[in-house]
């Protein structure tokens, strides 16, 4: 199965890094979020990518281009020019990255919409670029073939922004530094799509997937959910990407799973 980023939207809440570059293109370590994404799912043997870009998707394109070059070593012989590649510290990546220009303003159901030219099989996995998740990937895949549906969402249960205090009386009984809340359900990505889906959605019609497609799913009885319960982030904005930035720092990556 391929799977579709989306990597196209300005990413206007994190303005700090995103006035030069795309959100996917925002580090974490050493790596684009987008670099993080899809070694995740490249641990569960999905390396077959569409990158749906949009705003500054050149800085994607050229991105791997010039990857083995950037992240391998290299030896250079000045005196002929001849450039060696000596292999990269996480070895070789059996990834085929297809990058399809989809539009700046082009809405995420569209942008899914433009790259189903490119889609081999029935069904396709698709994510966000901006969210990392330790979702395992093969249940999500073997949940959605059990339902019969024509699409599963992942529902994930999100962090909280502020530290979640058990009252007993006048006294805390417990403190958890914002914890994964413990109610209430959101998209968190990580979809699996049969292609019918979209046979609504016309060439020209610029939606969103969430309002467009899945909406209309909904109504119809034909989307699935798989519950994620395990960790999940985006990465809206500058606190969240420090937030995400300290954990890999200290080791501490839940989504790291490779």
């Amino acid at each position: 199965m391929q799977v579709v980023i989306l990597c196209g939207g300005m990413g206007t809440r994190l303005r700090e890094e995103t006035e030069f570059k795309p959100k996917p293109m925002v580090q974490i370590g050493d790596r684009p979020i987008l670099w993080h994404i899809m070694r995740h799912y490249s641990t569960h043997n999905f390396n077959k990518f569409i990158l749906c870009t949009g705003y500054r998707g050149d800085m994607i394109k050229n991105y791997f281009l010039s990857y083995r070059q950037n992240t391998g070593d290299l030896e250079i012989d000045l005196a002929t020019g001849k450039q060696t590649l000596l292999g990269a510290p996480e070895g070789k990546l059996d990834w085929r990255v297809r990058i399809q220009d989809t539009g700046v303003e082009t809405l995420t159901g569209a942008r899914i919409k433009a790259a189903l030219k490119y889609i081999e099989e029935d069904c396709f996995l698709a994510t966000y670029g901006d969210g990392v998740a330790n979702v395992d990937i093969g249940k999500l895949v073997k949940h959605h073939n059990d339902s019969g549906k024509l699409a599963t969402v992942t529902a994930v249960r999100p962090s909280s922004r502020f530290g979640e205090l058990a009252l007993e009386g006048n006294m805390v009984r417990s403190f958890n530094e914002k914890p994964q809340i413990g109610e209430g359900w959101i998209n968190g990505g990580f979809l699996v799509i049969d292609k019918k889906a979209f046979e609504h959605v016309r060439d020209t019609d610029n939606i969103a997937l969430e309002s467009g497609v899945l909406e209309a799913l909904a109504e119809q009885g034909e989307l699935s959910v798989y519950r994620h319960e395990g960790f999940w982030q985006c990465m809206d904005t500058y606190r969240e990407q420090c937030l995400l930035e300290d954990m890999w720092k200290a080791k501490n990556a839940p989504w790291k799973t490779w």
